[in-house]
């Protein structure tokens, strides 16, 4: 009796539902080791730094025009030292009583040389080279076409010397560049991105292609494609993980490096382009998108190649 329930076992197991575990002890192999994990974290690197740079361009686009869109200047351009002093204190109290003006600030000549020094040189006598008289303008709303035109008819009249702009118009070839550096560097992101999918894609096809024989008694035991591709795509998580984990922190370290390179700088307008918590945010998300780009290509790509196997 003990005989024929002995062998009534092996009958009953060949029967019994082929599971994922056993799956996985048939294709050790599947783990896509050595430099993979490497590759993913130079990608993951390369992605935070782009990502960073687009981020804090974008942020320094913003700061700029927040800080110039209700900014003008008023430049008296008269060669005569007196009747620019005249024109220009005259033009400070028409532009006091603007309804449109929220305030203004006459610069001093001494700071304007100063800021002409490194172009005229030390020493430069307001007679030899006229300066403008300068009025740093703020008003209420933007610094639209129309306000400028009823600036500039107050003036007319009592300072015909008198030249207004918008100070955004300066920046405006500024913008433009930092717009196609923001393009750029959305494109470097999504260019590391579909290389790091072609990788993936690149290490799947050559598990698959060393295990073939295994997969091949995987499928005659009753094995399914979406258990070897299961098999397959834990394998690449856990090397993206790692990768992406590695490339994050090297990520970071080369944007704080950066970010300290730059507030060295000191200057109001390269600081208003630090990153924000938001940003932070956005940077450690790249690796988790990472992950789930990679196990995604892998399940995809051992299925496709599955099917055209078997």
């Amino acid at each position: 009796m003990s005989r024929a329930s002995d062998s009534a076992a092996p009958s009953r197991q060949s029967f019994l539902p082929f599971r994922r575990n056993t799956a996985t002890q048939l294709v050790p192999q599947a783990r896509l080791a050595g430099p993979m994990p490497w590759v993913l974290a130079i990608m993951v690197t390369l992605t935070v730094i782009a990502a960073a740079g687009g981020l804090a361009l974008s942020n320094l686009a913003d700061g700029a025009r927040g800080e110039l869109s209700g900014g003008a200047t008023v430049q008296i351009v008269e060669a005569a030292p007196a009747e620019r002093n005249r024109q220009a204190a005259v033009s400070v109290q028409l532009l006091t009583r603007h309804p449109s003006v929220a305030s203004l600030r006459r610069v001093p000549d001494e700071e304007l040389s100063r800021l002409l020094e490194p172009w005229l040189g030390v020493g430069a006598s307001n007679e030899a080279v006229p300066i403008p008289a300068l009025i740093d303008v703020r008003l209420r709303t933007e610094a639209t076409e129309d306000e400028l035109r009823s600036i500039r008819r107050l003036l007319a009249d009592q300072a015909p010397a008198a030249r207004i702009d918008a100070q955004s118009n300066w920046l405006r070839p500024v913008f433009a560049t930092i717009r196609s550096l923001q393009w750029l560097a959305i494109a470097l992101v999504a260019l590391l991105g579909l290389t790091s999918a072609s990788a993936v894609w690149l290490a799947a096809r050559s598990a698959l292609g060393t295990n073939r024989n295994t997969i091949e008694v995987v499928h005659l035991l009753g094995g399914t494609d979406g258990q070897i591709a299961r098999i397959f795509q834990r394998s690449i998580g856990i090397d993206s993980t790692l990768g992406g984990a590695v490339g994050l922190m090297l990520g970071l370290g080369v944007v704080l490096l950066l970010g300290r390179q730059f507030a060295g700088l000191d200057s109001g307008m390269i600081a208003s382009g630090g990153l924000e918590w938001r940003d932070w945010l956005v940077l450690a998300a790249i690796p988790i998108a990472g992950v789930a780009i990679a196990m995604l290509t892998a399940r995809l790509t051992v299925l496709a190649a599955l099917r055209r196997m078997l």
